[in-house]
């Protein structure tokens, strides 16, 4: 079993994705498409979708839970790689959207993936 994130994406769909705006690629060193934001607070910006009642992010392709999957994975902001598979807040997504909670298994295979997305800080 791959990622337990693949085809899920629920947690895309239940919070803010908020972050520094520096992680953008107004920064030299960014690397979140501006374009795909929207200003938050003084420093920080959002991914446009993710500050509504009913959030979405915009780079969300697919459906969350079935096919879903991040159209910028790898370009993606930190607090996303932040959320682990079993976490609170994938516990709380799932349950939002009607999905029972990862078994430990599920969580282990995800914890073991052999491809883990890169860092665009490591380039």
């Amino acid at each position: 079993m791959a990622n337990a994130c693949i085809g899920c994406g629920v947690c895309c769909a239940s919070y803010r994705v908020s972050f520094h705006w520096s992680e953008t690629t107004l920064h030299e060193h960014g690397w979140v498409p501006h374009e795909l934001t929207e200003p938050l607070r003084r420093h920080e910006v959002a991914m446009r979708g993710t500050s509504s009642r009913s959030p979405r992010c915009i780079a969300l392709a697919g459906t969350p839970g079935v096919d879903a999957r991040c159209s910028i994975h790898g370009r993606h902001p930190s607090c996303c790689r932040a959320v682990a598979p079993g976490d609170d807040q994938c516990v709380r997504a799932r349950v939002r959207h009607g999905l029972p909670p990862l078994a430990d298994w599920q969580i282990a295979e995800s914890a073991n993936d052999p491809d883990p997305p890169a860092s665009p800080l490591a380039a």
